[in-house]
């Protein structure tokens, strides 16, 4: 594959759930031979082949698009916690990409700060956009429960304590005019690619699913008692895992579900503990029964690999989530999932094999899943080796595999085209 050129653009290269999704699809694209580099607006790691806009306009475009994204978010209400993007302000970048050799364009989490929607219409190279989150075919809105983005951001009432404006139609509507061409989209999950089909900006968009990236050369198992002997942790008892950047404070992470789970699980006080990464010990601790260790945010994978590895079980009990990095690393770490049966955990928990699959937000269930995953020694050494298993479906050299059948279709789609059309041209009239 190194006859591809590719150009990817995110926001930043590492920090962030979307940025290190994006970040192993490049390893694993690099991996096997395509040219591909990197352009973001926030750049965290030293790999020559990410690049950032140097100098002090992108500087100040930049502060410029936080504040305007912030203001969005204070004109929506005090009830409105959802975290939207207008994507208002030009960056710029789109001349030089139209202008380079880059064969195809391949977009991650580019909004707020990254372009504009009406520059992303003014793209005339191919487009592929691996979507993190619904974004691409809402409003302003990154995750939504409502369902407007299925009828068309029709108008609706203003809801008290709202905004006057309807931002998400206004935004919505920008999209529509702006982008004529079709994008093809990449999704992570068959959950989030079913919701492009259903949507009425998007639904006659190409769509293909392909999961996120992990190298499995680096996420492997640690010996538990090494790790957990690194991470102080104790040896004799069952170690519930949860992580998520920000911890408890998304509230679409479901902290407050798994607490619940916790207070109702029928384990003695003194067989439990629950890890928690993404977050500091909070001034208030929610009291919980069962003893709690808080590791921060982890900057780094080998401290990850030993805190799945520590783990009985890695639960995940969001509320709404595409394809949670968390459930791969953690499967590649031996360490079996209990989730909520939604969004793309289907594609990772396979129910009773790997992991288990509570019925949506029904904590009593989530509460029977943890205990069901970690109360038999022998059932979690087989859950453990099928989370192994399952792990490599998200292989570097799979998934390269998978993008570069994607951009060659493409691309020949694209020469079968242009020489269609110049035949007609060429044709001698009848």
């Amino acid at each position: 594959m190194n006859d591809l050129s590719i150009l990817k653009l995110n926001h930043s290269d590492i920090f962030g759930g979307a940025a290190r999704a994006a970040y192993r699809i490049q390893g694993a694209l690099q991996a096997a031979g395509v040219d591909v580099r990197m352009q973001v607006v926030k750049k965290h790691s030293d790999d020559w082949v990410v690049s950032s806009r140097p100098g002090i306009l992108p500087r100040i475009r930049g502060i410029a698009g936080g504040a305007v994204g912030e203001l969005t978010s204070r004109l929506l209400g005090p009830k409105d916690s959802t975290l939207r993007s207008p994507a208002i302000l030009p960056s710029g970048i789109v001349r030089s990409i139209n202008r380079s050799s880059v064969d195809i364009v391949h977009l991650h989490w580019i909004c707020g700060e990254m372009l504009s929607i009406e520059e992303l219409g003014r793209i005339n190279k191919p487009v592929v956009w691996t979507i993190h989150d619904m974004w691409a075919f809402c409003g302003a809105e990154h995750y939504t429960s409502e369902l407007r983005w299925q009828n068309g951001y029709a108008k609706v009432p203003r809801q008290a304590g709202g905004s006057a404006i309807d931002w998400d139609r206004w935004v919505w509507q920008r999209k529509r005019r702006a982008w004529k061409a079709p994008f093809h989209i990449v999704s992570p999950s068959h959950w989030l690619a079913t919701c492009v089909r259903d949507s009425t900006l998007m639904g006659e968009w190409p769509v293909t699913v392909i999961p996120n990236a992990l190298d499995l050369e680096t996420w492997q198992p640690v010996d538990q008692r090494v790790a957990r002997g690194l991470l102080k942790l104790p040896l004799e008892k069952k170690i519930v895992v949860f992580g998520a950047i920000g911890g408890g404070r998304d509230e679409r992470k479901g902290i407050d579900l798994l607490l619940q789970a916790l207070n109702i699980l029928d384990v003695g006080t003194d067989e439990i503990e629950l890890v928690v990464f993404g977050q500091s010990q909070p001034k208030e601790p929610v009291k919980l029964k069962y003893k709690t260790h808080y590791l921060g945010h982890v900057h780094d994978d080998l401290t990850l690999r030993c805190i799945y590895s520590a783990g009985d079980a890695m639960v995940i009990p969001s509320r709404q989530e595409n394809l949670p990095n968390t459930g791969l690393e953690s499967m590649a770490c031996g360490t079996p999932v209990v989730a909520f049966n939604i969004g793309g955990l289907p594609d990772i928990v396979c129910h009773q094999r790997n992991g288990w699959l509570a019925k949506p937000f029904d904590v009593d269930d989530l509460a029977r899943g943890i205990k069901w995953v970690i109360e038999d020694e022998a059932r979690s050494n087989v859950l453990r080796m099928a989370a192994e298993e399952k792990a490599k479906e998200y292989s570097y050299s799979n998934i390269a595999q998978r993008y570069g059948a994607l951009y060659r279709s493409i691309l020949n789609q694209g020469t079968r085209e242009s020489s269609t059309l110049q035949g007609d041209l060429m044709a001698p009239a009848s």
